[in-house]
């Protein structure tokens, strides 16, 4: 008799898992309300001093790159000397090299493993930046009194992949312009309304300093950083060598930094780009977790719809380039809000402001177009304008973060 492996496709699989989830949630939140009766019943029925909330604040991060958005969120709690759990996905996250004392971090697993842990968590509040809340395997615990989801980019909110931030009970939002198109997409889906607070970006506080002590090189070369978003749409898997061969021609120095996601989702494309370039020597190819070192050493930046062009232009106040592309937003929230979305979405009416479009008809002679790109005073200004729409509350993001927390779990029945 023969034997064959049991297939379970993904779609079922996720299916067996969230009921898998749910029935061992059910059994434990069971098992601790017939503790807290025994609690009652042994105190002889008098009400018994049971919050009834384990962990009042509590932050999931699921990778070390989202490190410097709550740092700074850890460091006022840790300020005010007020307790808070930090999850996280990354068994090297940056949290277990610090010294904190009221600042508890701990280690949950990747993937299915650390949904388990999240979706019978017991807390006040919640905060994160993992979207898709209660849509696939994470799901929102009956033991989570508030779930907050903070913007980890000053770009449009509703960038992120179907129903991202929908059952989240606020969103944290680093400028009041991304207010506009939650609250429409709310109405369109029959949504309540969440709680939409405005506190700056946390991250880019974080950058602002650090860049600040990287020192200048000494024997400095022009340099270019290609830096885009990922997917069929984006810059690097779209043109390839179509634009970094003219690019390496000029003899300057190139630094590519894909997009993370790039690594997980078109790893193939990046080891066929990696291999032909692999002898070249002005090319190197940049996979730190923060970009704040490729951005110092930047000259000018090519891009396409990513949001790093955001970080280069507020940070470093100097010229991007862009490569208009079209973009499919059937996955994303934003393509509810109509057939114009990508011409009304600030992100993209904002970079014809403060970046200069580079045509695909111009890459064979990109180093005169480079050359005589100009960074003229109406571009540097729009940049400041974009600066101060879409980074608000500069440098105090991280106090104001911890202000929501604490007054949202202050309100808790």
């Amino acid at each position: 008799m023969m034997f064959y492996p049991l297939y379970i496709d993904p779609g079922t699989g996720s299916m067996l898992f969230s009921i898998l989830i749910g029935a061992a949630a059910t059994a434990y939140f069971l098992f601790r309300a017939l503790i807290i009766k025994l609690k009652v019943f042994f105190s002889g029925g008098r009400a018994v001093s049971v919050s009834g909330i384990a962990h009042p604040y509590v932050i999931y991060s699921e990778a070390k790159q989202y490190w410097n958005v709550f740092k700074p969120v850890l460091d006022e709690f840790e300020k005010r000397q007020q307790r808070i759990l930090y999850l996280t996905s990354a068994e090297d996250d940056p949290v277990f090299d610090g010294t904190y004392q009221f600042v508890k971090p701990e280690y949950i697993g990747e993937g299915n493993k650390a949904f388990a842990h999240l979706n019978m968590l017991q807390a006040g509040i919640v905060l994160m930046t993992t979207p898709g809340l209660h849509v696939y395997q994470l799901k929102r615990s009956k033991m989570v009194k508030h779930y907050a989801h903070v913007l980890h980019m000053p770009s449009d909110a509703t960038m992120y992949r179907l129903f991202g931030i929908d059952y989240f009970d606020s969103v944290l939002l680093t400028g009041d312009y991304q207010a506009k198109d939650i609250r429409i997409l709310e109405k369109l889906r029959e949504l309540p309304e969440k709680q939409l607070i405005t506190v700056g970006c946390t991250y880019l506080d974080v950058y602002a300093e650090k860049i600040k002590q990287i020192p200048q090189e000494e024997n400095h070369v022009f340099t270019v950083l290609v830096s885009p978003s990922w997917g069929p749409s984006a810059l690097l898997s779209h043109y390839g060598a179509k634009l970094l061969e003219p690019l390496v021609k000029t003899g300057w120095r190139i630094i590519v930094r894909p997009h993370p996601q790039s690594k997980k989702s078109e790893s193939a494309m990046l080891e066929a780009l990696t291999a032909r370039y692999k002898d070249t020597a002005n090319l190197s190819w940049d996979y730190e977790r923060e970009n704040i070192y490729s951005l110092s050493k930047a000259d000018i930046m090519i891009s396409d719809f990513s949001g790093i062009i955001f970080d280069y232009a507020f940070l470093c106040d100097k010229p991007v380039m862009y490569v208009k592309q079209s973009i499919d937003l059937r996955p994303y929230d934003a393509d509810d809000l109509g057939p114009n979305a990508v011409e009304e979405l600030w992100q993209f009416k904002i970079l014809t402001d403060i970046g200069i479009e580079l045509k695909e008809e111009f890459f064979e002679t990109i180093g005169d177009v480079i050359k005589n790109a100009s960074d003229s005073a109406g571009i540097k200004a729009a940049r400041n304008t974009a600066r101060n729409t879409a980074w608000q509350y500069q440098g105090e993001a991280g106090k104001r973060v911890a202000d929501f927390m604490i007054e949202t779990v202050s309100t808790l029945q």
